[in-house]
């Protein structure tokens, strides 16, 4: 079994990977994580700073992920992509065949990190953005991903 999982190293994500770690261990399934960087798309040097900052982060997080996974036995990958979330996402999924996606919901639980004020504020935008025009990543995904998916909850402390 071939498991996609959307990673950004966030609250969420490690929810969603604890979700897949413990549902999912028992038919020792390959699992990728992919991770999405999102480009905020200004030309900016500052911007193209905190992006810089935001990718090496988010990478190193991934790949500490991946690397936890394969210490407890599971064969684990990392994808990392930059662009849309929702449509690198569903383009990974196309590409690589998974046999399921999983994600966290979204929720506005804030996460603790250095850029978090920016990033909320930007996460705002997009996201309200992303409400008026497409509805959130999970439910893009839903409607075209060619594989089920699992929506992990992540009101739970």
């Amino acid at each position: 079994m071939h498991v996609m999982l959307a990673y950004d190293n966030s609250r969420n994500a490690r929810i969603a990977l604890d979700a897949v770690r413990d549902l999912l261990s028992a038919l020792h399934p390959k699992i990728t994580l992919i991770s999405v960087v999102e480009d905020v798309g200004s030309a900016t040097a500052g911007v193209d700073e905190l992006f810089s900052a935001q990718y090496a982060e988010q990478k190193a997080g991934t790949e500490a992920a991946a690397a936890e996974l394969a210490a407890a036995g599971f064969c684990a990958s990392v994808l990392i992509a930059e662009g849309d979330a929702r449509k690198m996402i569903l383009r990974a999924v196309e590409e690589r065949a998974p046999d399921l996606l999983v994600m966290a919901r979204h929720s506005h639980k804030p996460d603790v990190g250095p850029f978090n004020f920016i990033t909320k504020r930007l996460d705002a935008l997009v996201e309200e953005f992303d409400h008026m025009t497409f509805g959130s990543t999970s439910a893009f995904l839903a409607r075209r991903a060619p594989c089920p998916l699992l929506i992990i909850p992540t009101h739970s402390e």
